[in-house]
């Protein structure tokens, strides 16, 4: 039988649905999975997964609907009950709302030898590296910040001034996302990236790609986050930094599944400014001490390279 599997949304929740994908092929293991995806990338060399198809597909009710045995895995967990209220993590409503058995699976990425020498060329540098990621999703504003997600850059700058000593700082963004000073530029492909993620010594994300990444690759990291919870889209290997309380009561007209629009409304901005978000201090000290958990099972962290 062949199960398709489909992932909507972005590059982080294709992450993430590797581990449904392991979950899936625990309970089916003799069955071929098929994963339609944006982001075929993130299942490169993945031992679960038999196929992936990406963007236009052609000749797909043919070959696996039109007289054939397959089952369909299309539903999107965002609009689950469970989801909604917040009863668990992504891929544990994910894998539940399938009837797949949740064993505690964590998201997966394999990179290649080759991507690792290809990515440490890439930086070329004397000094440890240390990842930052600022900001995620797509923005049209004309700040390019959208504050339910996004580190403001003027806390990241501080942070980043802190370590421009001791070490090489890059800055994983595309090339239309707000600048660091002072940071080396990553707009390579998503591959090289999680390379980057693996060769390097410290780590600041936000709740986007990178800290899914990290957590595929078993690389603990330190994680802000603002509007959306760790408990929802998080891992317990990361150091999770949670924002500060609001001292603005926000504007809730639009807010229907969400208490927030992850899009940014500046009606519902819940701080009088941008500085009262996050502590830098308090950023800056965790990232100097390195106050992240260990991996599962009290395991140093491992990359799996192939």
């Amino acid at each position: 039988m062949k199960i398709i599997f489909q992932v909507s949304g972005g590059i982080g929740k294709s992450i993430a649905a590797t581990a449904v994908c392991a979950a899936i092929k625990k309970q089916y293991p003799k069955d071929e999975l098929i994963v339609l995806t944006g982001y075929p990338d993130v299942f490169v060399k993945n031992p679960n997964v038999n196929r992936v198809l990406s963007g236009q597909v052609n000749y797909f009710y043919p070959e696996y609907i039109e007289g054939k045995n397959s089952k369909m895995f299309l539903h999107d967990p965002y609009n689950e009950t469970d989801f909604i209220y917040q009863r668990g993590h992504l891929i544990k409503v994910w894998c539940e709302m399938f009837g797949i058995k949740y064993n505690g699976e964590q998201p997966e990425l394999f990179i290649t030898g080759k991507e690792m020498s290809t990515a440490a060329a890439m930086i070329n540098s004397p000094k440890p590296i240390m990842l930052v990621q600022t900001n995620g999703g797509m923005s049209d504003k004309a700040d390019k910040y959208s504050w339910p997600r996004d580190l403001p850059i003027a806390t990241a700058q501080k942070v980043v001034n802190a370590f421009v000593q001791d070490y090489t700082i890059v800055h994983i963004r595309r090339p239309d996302q707000l600048v660091l000073q002072n940071t080396f530029q990553a707009t390579a492909d998503f591959r090289l990236m999680a390379a980057l993620i693996a060769m390097s010594t410290k780590r600041l994300f936000i709740d986007s790609f990178a800290q899914h990444a990290a957590a595929a690759l078993n690389m603990p990291s330190h994680v802000c986050w603002v509007a959306n919870l760790p408990s929802q889209f998080g891992y317990e290997l990361h150091n999770n930094i949670i924002a500060n309380p609001p001292t603005q009561q926000p504007e809730y007209r639009n807010a229907m599944f969400n208490k927030y629009n992850i899009g940014d409304l500046p009606t519902e901005f819940p701080y009088q400014n941008e500085a009262e978000i996050f502590g830098a201090d308090m950023i800056i000290e965790a990232v100097r001490r390195d106050v992240v958990k260990e991996p599962a099972k009290g395991k140093k962290p491992e990359v799996a390279v192939v």
